[in-house]
């Protein structure tokens, strides 16, 4: 499960990384339109956050306080500190999975999520999740709003 935990969410990280690297201009990074509310910026710093509060802090042990109104109301960072900032999330993340055990997988997440103890292989599963989903909408919104 370990293994294929990591495997996955590097793979899903690098996904993430060539999305945002495939924006032709910065500026439709941060681009919104009609229904689409969250620009592809903001959904990147949304999963940076995510991914570094929930496994690096609370798997890994990080020091990192995570900023959530800043993940959706930040405007204009750089392409290359998002890309930066990935590459840095992808490394918390292994550090983070590095400590999962047949023992962890089976005891709580260390931080309670949502008001209650969850089960450490449901919140890593229920995290890649997550990833997967912004990721898809990062694509449509590429696709949609790189024009």
């Amino acid at each position: 499960m370990k293994a294929t935990l990591q495997s996955l969410f590097k793979r899903d990280l690098e996904k993430l990384k060539t999305e945002i690297e495939q924006y032709s201009t910065e500026a439709n990074l941060w681009r919104t339109d009609k229904s689409i509310t969250n620009s592809a910026g903001n959904l990147c710093l949304h999963l940076i956050g995510n991914l570094k509060a929930f496994i690096g802090a609370g798997m890994a042990k990080t020091d990192y306080i995570r900023d959530r109104e800043f993940e959706f109301a930040g405007k204009d960072v750089p392409k290359s500190t998002l890309l930066q900032q990935i590459d840095e999330t992808m490394v918390v993340v292994e550090k983070g999975l590095d400590t999962l055990t047949d023992e962890t997988l089976s005891g709580d997440f260390p931080i309670q999520i949502w008001g209650k103890p969850t089960g450490m292989e449901f919140t890593v599963i229920h995290l890649l999740s997550h990833l997967n989903y912004h990721l898809g909408q990062i694509n449509y919104h590429r696709r949609l709003l790189d024009n």
